[in-house]
């Protein structure tokens, strides 16, 4: 296949899960942040070097790519390891054989436990998995640090008990944190219910609390199993009948939680998978100070496209230079066009990080820059340059130390975000007046 013939898929810049197939054969499967830029890095001139041979072969034998969109990073993971299970791509399973993978399994103890296990301890030597204590194993799982940040974030959404928190001593701080089920340790009986469920001895009351926690985490268990599974829409639909049900008898207490867990669902913020979605196999050398300036044109809100400037220990580097279709706005929403290239170019953290972002405009710029930031739980200053009527810059707001240390390399930066954007504004702005 030819890097040509990828470019005429014009795969989507979301995340999700790409096919390499030869004619109706699936080769190889893999997951990304960017199906775009995952895929383009398959035609990269050192691929042989961070992939090996086996994979340069895949990708001379494949004649087309097709991909299917997720949601998030998190369920393109869980897409992944699915569609590996039930296809058996040539190119997956030569590159790693089932028992180095890690696969997620549910026991089926008195209390049951969310584990994470090696492929070598869960198949036997006929290649079958161990069922007789697990009521459910999910994988294979092709990276083991991305897995284990994806049940961090299932986790918090559907607390669990684990290797760890299952041990007397470690229960309570668990507890605490909100990340196993609170099943009452205020009697002291978690510590022994998780020794043996059967030798406990409470009184009617905490027994009636106890069947009621345990409840809730089987329900917890059950959504655990759906997600992995691919089955959000089944557990957001049922968490809403749930809901609704609660907050009728007045239980409001549990509506809430029923609502937060919804909204998790539905916002996932998986910034840590994001983080370990780097090209193949690669490693991202930081450059020297890099400063990133953004900048919006449009007339009206027609033509609108957004830019991304960048400097490298205060020098100009045009080649990290990148551009934006504004897609959501039809009207001159300056503010709203900046929040959806900045959450767009910070899904790109393959791109690396800056040490400064510069946005053009005044507090609602700034305001904006911050609250994306926030959301994908970056810590990067950011200034705002403030200009006058004749869009002359007359202040710099924001970080005041990055305002007064870096303020040349600010306006260098703004001064490039804005003549970049005039002209890509004005070259989109004649195509679509020729046509």
């Amino acid at each position: 296949m030819k890097s040509q013939e990828l470019a005429k898929a014009k795969l989507p810049d979301v995340p999700g899960v790409y096919f390499f197939r030869k004619g109706k054969d699936i080769l190889y499967i893999g997951k990304a942040t960017s199906l775009r830029d995952r895929t383009k890095s398959y035609f990269a001139k050192d691929l042989i070097a961070t992939r090996g041979p086996l994979i340069v072969d895949m990708v001379f034998k494949a004649d087309t790519v097709k991909w299917q969109e997720t949601d998030s990073v998190l369920e393109a993971l869980i897409l992944e390891a699915n569609l590996i299970k039930q296809h058996q791509p040539y190119y997956n399973t030569k590159e790693k054989d089932d028992k180095s993978w890690n696969y997620v399994v549910i026991t089926k103890d008195d209390l049951p436990k969310v584990l994470v296990i090696r492929g070598k301890d869960l198949f036997s030597k006929h290649q079958t998995p161990n069922t007789k204590n697990h009521s459910a194993i999910f994988g294979p799982f092709t990276s083991g640090l991305q897995l284990k940040e994806a049940l961090k974030i299932v986790r918090k959404i559907f607390p669990f008990v684990d290797a760890s928190s299952a041990k007397r001593d470690n229960y309570e701080f668990y507890r605490q944190l909100g990340l196993t089920p609170d099943l009452g340790s205020g009697v002291g009986v978690i510590p022994d219910l998780i020794r043996d469920p059967r030798k406990i001895r409470m009184d009617s009351g905490s027994e009636a609390g106890m069947t009621r926690a345990m409840d809730v985490y089987k329900r917890n268990l059950k959504n655990i199993k759906l997600f992995f599974e691919g089955k959000k829409k089944d557990i957001v639909k049922n968490l809403n009948g749930e809901m609704k049900l609660a907050a009728k008898a007045c239980r409001f207490e549990e509506a809430a939680r029923l609502r937060n867990q919804i909204f998790a669902l539905e916002h996932i913020n998986d910034i840590a998978l994001l983080k370990n979605d780097l090209a193949p196999n690669t490693k991202h050398q930081k450059p020297g100070f890099r400063i990133e300036a953004y900048d919006v044109a449009h007339m009206s809100g027609k033509n609108m496209v957004g830019v991304m400037t960048v400097l490298e220990d205060g020098e100009i580097n045009n080649k990290e230079y990148r551009s934006f279709n504004i897609k959501g706005f039809t009207d001159a929403n300056d503010t709203g066009a900046l929040e959806e290239m900045l959450s767009r170019r910070f899904r790109h953290v393959e791109w690396g990080m800056p040490d400064l972002v510069v946005a053009d405009g005044g507090e609602a710029q700034l305001r904006v820059a911050k609250q994306v930031l926030k959301r994908y739980q970056l810590e990067i200053p950011v200034v705002s340059v403030v200009k006058d009527e004749r869009h002359k810059p007359k202040d710099i707001l924001g970080d005041e130390v990055m305002a007064k240390k870096m303020k040349k390399e600010i306006l260098l930066g703004n001064s490039e975000a804005h003549r970049f954007s005039i002209k890509l504004h004005k070259n989109k702005r004649n195509k679509n007046f020729l046509k």
